[in-house]
């Protein structure tokens, strides 16, 4: 049996480079200091990039002939500015069908500050069109996986961090490689064994590199991870360079201790049918609509009519103080939603603002878990930093009586218009029904939806995003789910209130008004499914307000507010969560072959079976997102496109497997608690001591 996968390294903030600006004849270029090389050629970097990366990998050629359904991936070994990637992009657009889609992968683990990386690219005005998505996605120096969207045909995951570390974890596989980086002479941290062996790990048969270097080093090293090179000419001053394919790519181990997490094989997705149309659905139905799939939306009421019909919601994460995988895939969706969001609506006046979050510690407890969080990470101040009360209060614009944790870059959304605007796609179909039952047709080739009118919908593949009724549908059946019954209190405030100037959160949350209206909330009451609005939770509401804000709310009496629970509208919904409290994000096992095939589990948990795990061909689930879809939906959508559509996983494949739905499963199964039907709803500890999940 493989020795267990080694853990993810924690999440830190990167370095930026020391850097340099040399004017020559091309204008001011970056130089590094420390590794003591350029970023790009001097006399040409266009030109170099496209000698040694786009033609050392007959790129033209292979666009011009690409077919397939999936995207072209290209890989890359040290970002640098960016200027490699934009080549390639250019490239493809000149030579690619029209049909055909282009994903990139980088890894940099000392990622460029965003003013750099735009003065760097500046001195090519001829990229300034496709420089622009780049610098305006360019995400927080942060280690792990940041998606950006360059175009509506070409993805770009750049992964922060040491690049045999971030290849390794890579959940995806690569056509052509750029290899590149600062020279193995000045850089020889980079060159080592283990970044061969991990490119030749997540590369597909048959895929090309191109590096500009032929140190001796590094060509025992590639030649030892499989890869056959030769020496070509290289570019101005370099006599030489290599290029070079690996022809059958080493078996992939790396799920061997757990491999009913093993994914399921691409199947055509000419039209896929996703089962509800709250921001699971919509998010899962943009993210393939995108992709060119075409897509119906099926949904009994309308687009946001459920729990993410709320007009106004907080979009953050309460994050454990040590990081478990939990916490690491919420602040990884809050930190995708962001830039989602902002693809979407980029001057924030239509579906969201990035005002800035405050969590607070109104007690010694919180404030305990609050330093050890800051104690334990070191992130960007940009992302999430401590406050003292001066200075909480100075970003709320009110008098508060606690410190906390500010997250800069978070605010609110409105999800009810998301939902809609999502729905609107123009390969999105929306059909207004209720499914009732969810079948495999009988020659195995697709799937058969009946719904309550008697009608029925047919696809290739289905998503069923329903929340806690997911598990209603026969294939889904072993699913645990719980549903939460959560009521938010609307309060009117009058023209001249006091206003906040950031979303407020402690027990529950208080967004800045809205068209005139407080969003107070939410109560958490697990298990219970009445949605009659209560007076007793307008009354739990506006407690937790008053000792939230005390100031604020007095501040609003004196402007002639009522805060009184007979005064107030309500919004009742029932979230979904699961027994751990992590969203589930995958393909649907079945559950009869699991309890089969890993039976072994529940005597000896180390006794790992051979069998890859069977899922149910072309079923989805995007569910049990709790109180804090706004951060995880999004992300979880990308998973199942990207797993659906055969690209390269938004997430490590670490955290990509913690949300396969068949973790509840396996769990079970390894207590002996697995049975044929569902286990029973419970919760299970956390991770850690601190789980991300709060009312």
């Amino acid at each position: 049996m493989s020795p267990p996968p080694s853990p993810l390294p924690p999440l830190t903030a990167l370095s930026a480079p020391n850097l340099e600006w040399r004017a020559d004849d091309i204008g001011d270029a970056p130089y590094s200091s420390v590794h003591d090389d350029v970023y790009f050629s001097r006399h040409d970097g266009r030109a170099e990039t496209t000698h040694v990366f786009i033609d050392g990998n007959r790129l033209p050629e292979r666009f011009a002939t690409w077919r397939e359904a999936r995207p072209f991936v290209i890989g890359e070994t040290g970002f640098g500015t960016g200027l490699n990637m934009l080549c390639a992009w250019m490239c493809f657009e000149r030579h690619a069908p029209a049909e055909a889609r282009l994903h990139l992968v980088s890894t940099e683990k000392y990622p460029l500050p965003r003013d750099a990386l735009a003065r760097a690219l500046a001195i090519w005005p001829e990229l300034a069109a496709h420089a622009r998505p780049l610098t305006d996605q360019w995400p927080e120096p942060l280690s792990g996986v940041h998606r950006l969207w360059l175009s509506e045909r070409v993805t770009l995951d750049l992964h922060f961090g040491d690049a045999a570390e971030r290849l390794s974890r890579l959940d995806g596989r690569v056509d052509a490689w750029f290899l590149d980086g600062f020279s193995p002479a000045n850089n020889p941290d980079m060159w080592q064994p283990a970044l061969y062996e991990a490119m030749a790990t997540v590369s597909r048969p048959g895929a090309s590199f191109a590096t500009f270097t032929c140190a001796g080093v590094v060509k025992r090293g590639l030649r030892a991870a499989g890869f056959a090179w030769r020496k070509v000419p290289g570019f101005g001053r370099k006599r030489e360079m290599l290029c070079g394919e690996i022809a059958e790519p080493p078996h992939d181990t790396r799920r061997a201790a757990t491999p009913w997490y093993m994914p399921p094989e691409a199947l055509p997705a000419r039209h896929v049918v996703v089962i509800g149309a709250g921001l699971a659905g919509t998010s899962v139905a943009t993210a393939l609509a995108r992709r060119g799939v075409r897509v119906t939306l099926l949904e009994r009421d309308g687009p946001g009519a459920g729990a993410s019909g709320n007009r106004q919601g907080a979009l953050y994460v309460k994050l454990a103080a040590e990081t478990n995988p939990q916490s690491r895939v919420y602040l990884a969706g809050l930190l995708h939603t962001r830039r989602w969001l902002a693809t979407l609506d980029s001057e924030r006046d239509q579906l969201w603002s990035d005002c800035g979050v405050l969590q607070l510690a109104l007690d010694a407890k919180e404030a305990r878990r609050q330093q050890r969080f800051l104690e334990y990470h070191r992130l960007p101040e940009s992302v999430v930093k401590g406050v003292d009360q001066a200075a909480a209060s100075h970003a709320a614009e009110t008098p508060l009586n606690a410190s906390g944790l500010a997250y800069p870059r978070a605010g609110w959304v409105r999800p009810d218009v998301l939902c809609r605007h999502l729905a609107a796609h123009p390969r999105i179909t929306f059909h207004q029904g209720e499914a009732r039952t969810l079948e495999r047709d009988a020659d195995d080739a697709g799937w058969r939806i009946a719904l309550a009118d008697g009608t029925a919908l047919e696809a290739d593949q289905v998503v069923v995003a329903t929340a806690h009724e997911a598990s209603k549908l026969t294939p889904l059946a072993g699913l645990p789910l719980q549903p939460i019954r959560g009521q938010l209190t609307h309060l009117s405030v009058p023209p001249g209130a006091p206003t906040l100037a950031r979303v407020v959160c402690a027990g529950g949350y208080v967004s800045p008004a809205l068209d005139g209206v407080l969003s107070l909330g939410a109560t958490f009451d697990p298990g219970d499914t009445d949605t009659t609005p209560r007076a007793a939770d307008h009354a739990r509401n506006l407690a937790e307000f008053e000792a939230t804000l005390p100031a604020f709310a007095e501040a609003l009496r004196a402007a002639g507010a009522t805060l009184d629970p007979a005064a107030c509208e309500a919004r009742v919904s029932l979230r979904a969560a699961s027994p751990d409290k992590s969203p589930y994000a995958g393909p649907v096992p079945v559950r009869e072959a699991w309890l089969d095939d890993y039976a072994v589990l529940g005597s000896d948990a180390r006794r790992a079976p051979t069998t890859p795990g069977q899922h149910h061909p072309g079923l989805w689930v995007s569910a049990a997102h709790g109180s804090r879809g706004l951060a995880s939906a999004p992300l979880c959508a990308e998973v199942i496109a990207s797993r659906l559509c055969d690209e390269p996983l938004p997430l490590e494949r670490e955290l990509a497997d913690h949300l396969h739905p068949g973790r509840r499963l396996i769990a079970d199964i390894i207590r002996g608690n697995a049975t044929l039907s569902a286990s029973p709803m419970r919760d299970e500890p956390p991770t850690s001591p601190n789980t991300t999940e709060t009312p």
